[in-house]
């Protein structure tokens, strides 16, 4: 049984806060498999969803809201155990980004029983639930001062060629499957 607000006596907002924790909570445990920390599966979520230029300790940290130390630990862990690998720039050799292996592939895209309790809702209440939940971060992000990030296609920078996706920032062809995925640089159009 779900303790109702008013047998916890907690306001609304706090509950509803609650609630979203102790779902984060359950679906990251499913996951969990006792090797991997909430950390680590939200790091892995974001890589599998990242574009190839958002994929900086940096980057990971800011869309997680973590500091970069804490995220390169956290990658370098996740390295350890095989579910990501090291990349440097060719221009910078400083410059780190990761890539998942293909078992990092396989967890980060797992459909765990919360997308199966959010898919049993009605059209209705999951486009509710789904503009809510989007205006309540967009209000965190905002008041955080912090960036939306966003996937390529919808960036005033995405360009569709004859010879395909092409970001018009950085000056580059894009890979087919790169205008859906999250990009760092994305400016909303």
């Amino acid at each position: 049984m779900i303790l109702s607000r008013y047998q916890l006596g907690m306001t609304k907002p706090d509950h509803i806060r609650a609630l979203i924790n102790r779902l984060a909570r359950l679906d990251a445990a499913e996951t969990r498999d006792g090797t991997l920390n909430p950390a680590q599966i939200g790091a892995l979520e974001y890589l599998g969803r990242a574009n190839r230029f958002s994929r900086a300790p940096s980057h990971v940290a800011e869309y997680l809201g973590t500091t970069r130390g804490t995220m390169s630990q956290t990658l370098k862990a996740l390295m350890r155990k095989g579910y990501v690998s090291e990349r440097r720039s060719e221009l910078d050799k400083r410059s780190i980004s990761y890539d998942l292996t293909s078992t990092g592939r396989a967890l980060a895209a797992r459909q765990g029983d919360l997308v199966n309790a959010i898919d049993a809702l009605t059209d209705a209440e999951q486009s509710y639930l789904d503009e809510s939940l989007s205006s309540v971060l967009e209000h965190q992000i905002v008041k955080n001062g912090s960036r939306a990030f966003g996937v390529c296609r919808a960036c005033t920078y995405h360009r569709v060629t004859e010879d395909g996706p092409y970001c018009a920032l950085l000056s580059l062809p894009l890979l087919p499957d790169e205008p859906e995925q999250i990009c760092h640089e994305q400016v909303a159009a």
